[in-house]
């Protein structure tokens, strides 16, 4: 018996069925299949150094399993120092059972190891059902021995499939096993929000009056604070009109002695 990748296997025997009964596909031959994976970086120092292209199709073809090839550039950029012809990143496309493996490989390896992940976004969907995720750091496959990385960089991975729309497409990729972030559930029952507001508003009327009744005692008791105020303040003239008399009976006594 020939050697069947796990997603392949999974796919014929669980999901076609799922996505045929989830979309009432009249026939096994419409439900979406996964067609290529396009695994793309872009070099652009390797304009002064020619180097960095060979970096990056090792690097390529140690994760994908399959020998990369050099992109080469379509038309000269006077700005960038660019001519035609001249190799400016790497691609390596998978399909069959080296796409399976790769899928594989990324799910239950490299993305785990990313750092702070939540699942990737359901924005990379071009409106003809393929999706691109973009890869910040090559590190996060466990291919790359990181001792032997000249620099940090990120590559762009294409899945394509033969879904008509976004939805069959996602749909598709989370059952392969794409973690995609969940969307925040809207409450589509305006009845059922409307009762739970009705039946909060008294709450909310007590705490508003409570709250008025709060700001009327503070300005009932500001006249107290007023005559708190102007209490002390007459304290402090009485006392120095008391000592201005004991001065005024000290003089008078010093000039009745001479």
């Amino acid at each position: 018996m020939s050697y069947q990748p796990r997603l392949k296997k999974e796919f014929n025997e669980r999901i076609v069925s799922s996505l045929k009964k989830e979309y009432s596909y009249k026939n096994v031959m419409m439900v979406p299949k996964l067609m290529k994976i396009v695994i793309s970086k872009g070099v652009g120092a390797a304009v002064s150094d020619k180097k960095l292209i060979d970096h990056a199709i090792e690097e390529l073809t140690m994760i994908s399993g399959q020998k990369a090839i050099a992109t080469i550039s379509k038309k000269d950029v006077a700005s960038f120092k660019l001519r035609k012809g001249m190799p400016i990143g790497a691609k390596v496309t998978l399909r069959s059972e080296r796409m399976y493996e790769f899928l594989d490989r990324l799910i239950t390896s490299a993305l785990p190891r990313v750092r702070d992940f939540q699942g990737i976004k359901s924005s990379g969907f071009d409106g003809r059902g393929n999706y691109n995720l973009g890869v910040t750091e090559q590190i996060i496959f466990p291919e790359i021995d990181i001792d032997k990385v000249n620099k940090i960089s990120g590559m762009d991975i294409s899945f394509v499939t033969s879904a008509n729309t976004d939805k069959e497409a996602q749909s598709l990729l989370s059952e392969l096993g794409l973690p995609f972030k969940k969307n925040t559930s809207f409450n589509t029952n305006p009845q059922v929000s409307d009762e739970i507001n009705i039946e909060n508003a008294p709450v909310v009327e007590e705490a508003i009056a409570s709250e008025a009744n709060e700001v009327v005692e503070s300005k009932e008791d500001t006249p107290v604070v007023e005559e708190a105020i102007a209490s002390e303040a007459n304290e402090v003239v009485e006392s120095k009109e008391d000592n201005q008399i004991d001065v005024d009976e000290d003089v008078n006594n010093k000039k009745e002695k001479e």
